[in-house]
């Protein structure tokens, strides 16, 4: 993250799910090194999670670690009441928290459809009914939903993660058409493949096919997100902002 720090969203709290590694830490990072004073959801990486917490406030942010598992309303709401108790009402959400997993249809479980639908849909469903009514009152809020190429395209075996993104992409449509009078702008970054490290086992056959020919970095997607909460992105609503290398492109 560096130690450079601007003070952009030095009026912003924000909410950052599923953020103790990976994509969701570098997210937390980035706007904290941009002035917000950041809550670290995780539910079970504690450790990455409070390293990711130390590594903000060692570069002078602010930032709490809150355990919460987004698809329990009742944890969601208390995560909310933490953020108030730390810093002030929640002004940016980042819905990033999800299951990933690759399964044949006919060997998908009742339970791992439900673990996989849960933090993407539940997750983000209850998140901003607790987000939404302090942005109401400050008059301005952003939500970000972190989707995946699965909604929008056919991948096998992906059928419950698909079904959990192209969710995503809808209640994005229909939030921000609901929340634009409010001011409260709601995108989804759908990321393509991303060099998390250690890298997953499919990376090399999804790069091959990546016109760009690399994968992506996480602080890429991290900086969109920045983007989206800035003050020079007030006007753009509702909106799939695909980051993948051309391995995906819309013409509409």
């Amino acid at each position: 993250m560096g130690n450079t720090h601007s003070d952009e969203f030095a009026d912003d709290v924000a909410i950052v799910t599923g953020s103790g590694v990976n994509t969701g830490s570098v997210i937390a990072m980035r706007l904290a090194a941009s002035g917000a004073a950041v809550v670290v959801n995780y539910r079970r990486a504690e450790e990455g999670a409070l390293d990711t917490v130390k590594r903000i406030r060692e570069a002078g942010g602010r930032a709490i670690a809150v355990q919460a598992d987004v698809t329990r309303q009742d944890e969601v709401n208390a995560m909310v009441e933490k953020a108030i108790a730390a810093f002030g009402p929640p002004s940016i959400l980042v819905n990033n928290a999800n299951v990933r997993s690759f399964r044949p249809i006919m060997e998908i479980t009742l339970e791992e459809w439900r673990q996989t639908l849960g933090p993407t849909l539940d997750g983000t469903f209850f998140c901003v009914q607790a987000c939404v009514p302090h942005m109401r009152k400050r008059g301005r809020g952003t939500i970000v939903n972190i989707g995946g190429g699965s909604g929008h395209s056919g991948r096998p075996q992906r059928c419950h993660v698909a079904a959990a993104k192209a969710g995503l992409a809808g209640m994005t449509g229909s939030l921000a058409a609901e929340l634009a009078p409010d001011d409260i702008t709601v995108n989804c970054i759908v990321p393509g493949k991303i060099d998390i490290r250690p890298p997953s086992p499919d990376r090399s056959k999804l790069v091959a096919h990546t016109p760009l020919g690399r994968a992506g970095e996480m602080d890429e997607i991290a900086a969109l997100v920045e983007f989206l909460c800035s003050s020079r992105c007030r006007y753009m609503t509702g909106q799939m902002l695909h980051a993948n290398g051309a391995a995906y492109v819309t013409i509409a």
